[in-house]
């Protein structure tokens, strides 16, 4: 798992924001206060919700000027870090300190700012079967962790200082890594200020620049991913796993492609789950040699933001000898790619809101 939070770190911060010549560099330093509720997405965790938890968030943001064609095109989001501490104000659950690369996107003549970032936390107190068996939310001390804010933000109202305001949605799960996994999701209002290092000085954003529509004839994708993970039967073991996907894409313009594919699954914890079922539960009626892999075929759409892209796969089970979690499965995550044809993931696969596992892959675009 240290190797884990070291490449989603590396990913996230260096594949994600580095940038070539660059000349306006303005940062922005921004600190919040929330207090909130922990919602009951299942009711296996209803008794963990005992009191409201409540932390700081700390941000490091990049503005972005329009340097780079992409920064224009999206309304020059800001990029950066986040830092949250959240005491969930209960001793079952422990507190969570999680690192994040995030975006900042703005809207109404920039009084709305929209922040999604991503990364990892470390909790306190995971599940123990001896000295922690209530704690069926974290299976990990390391958990992936999604943070959404919706704030009213204004900077530079007096000597650099500014302040904002709104909600925070702040999720943790560790992807089936390790049971048990039943996550926690935080919604909390916040209030903070936010501080100019630069005194309030300005600097003009640059007009978009004439861009020469893409046109791609349809390009053929191939993809090799892995990763490990545990079924929720709690100390059933943890297995590797790989995933072999071909799809073909189709760019739409500048920004976005659309794509059609399959995807071969070696899930090895199902061997192990479908062992346990045939033995243990007669009555499922499981085949002890049931057949553990499973095909899928995926619609998709890819955001390409500079050399980072965001991906949505929506697919279905073709062939699904064994019963796990409903036929239909959804992808999400972040490609980067280097140079013109290969590229690198890392993806949350998931069947609605119940995660199956964290995807590493690498491929080609032909």
């Amino acid at each position: 798992m240290r190797h884990l939070l070291f490449l989603v770190i590396v990913f996230c911060g260096y594949f994600g924001f580095s940038q070539k010549g660059e000349t306006s560099k303005k940062y922005v330093l921004d600190a919040s206060q929330f207090y909130g509720s922990i919602l009951l997405h299942n009711p296996d965790i209803s008794h963990l919700i005992t009191a409201h938890p409540g932390g700081i968030i700390l941000g490091f943001n990049r503005k972005r000027f329009g340097h780079e064609d992409w920064e224009a095109s999206l309304g020059y989001p800001d990029t950066g870090f986040s830092f949250v501490y959240q005491d969930m104000n209960n001793p079952t659950l422990g507190k969570n300190f999680g690192l994040y690369a995030h975006y900042n996107f703005y809207f109404l003549r920039r009084n709305l700012q929209f922040r999604i970032g991503q990364g990892v936390a470390y909790n306190t107190n995971p599940y123990d079967k001896a000295e922690n068996f209530r704690n069926n939310a974290y299976g990990s001390h390391l958990l992936s962790s999604t943070m959404v804010m919706f704030n009213y933000h204004k900077e530079n109202l007096l000597a650099g200082l500014g302040f904002k305001a709104g909600i925070s949605l702040i999720h943790y799960s560790n992807a089936n890594f390790k049971a048990p996994n039943t996550s926690t999701n935080t919604m909390a209002l916040n209030f903070g200020l936010t501080y100019d290092l630069d005194g309030g000085e300005t600097f003009e954003f640059q007009e978009p620049r004439p861009q020469e529509k893409i046109v791609e004839p349809i390009r053929y994708n191939f993809v090799l991913r892995g990763g490990v993970n545990e079924s929720d039967v709690i100390n059933s073991g943890q297995y590797g796993f790989w995933i072999l996907s071909a799809y073909a894409d189709k760019r739409l313009g500048n920004k976005s492609a659309l794509q059609l594919g399959t995807d071969v699954f070696f899930s090895n914890f199902l061997k192990e789950l479908i062992r346990f079922q045939s033995t243990s539960f007669p009555e499922m009626d499981v085949a002890p040699d049931t057949d553990f892999k499973r095909v899928g075929v995926f619609v998709g759409h890819e955001l390409f933001i500079n050399k980072m892209s965001v991906v949505a796969q929506l697919g279905y089970y073709v062939y699904y000898p064994f019963d796990f979690e409903g036929q239909v499965y959804n992808r999400v995550g972040l490609k980067r790619y280097f140079g013109d044809k290969l590229f690198g993931a890392v993806t949350l696969k998931s069947h609605g809101a119940k995660a199956e596992a964290v995807e590493f892959g690498i491929g080609i675009r032909l």
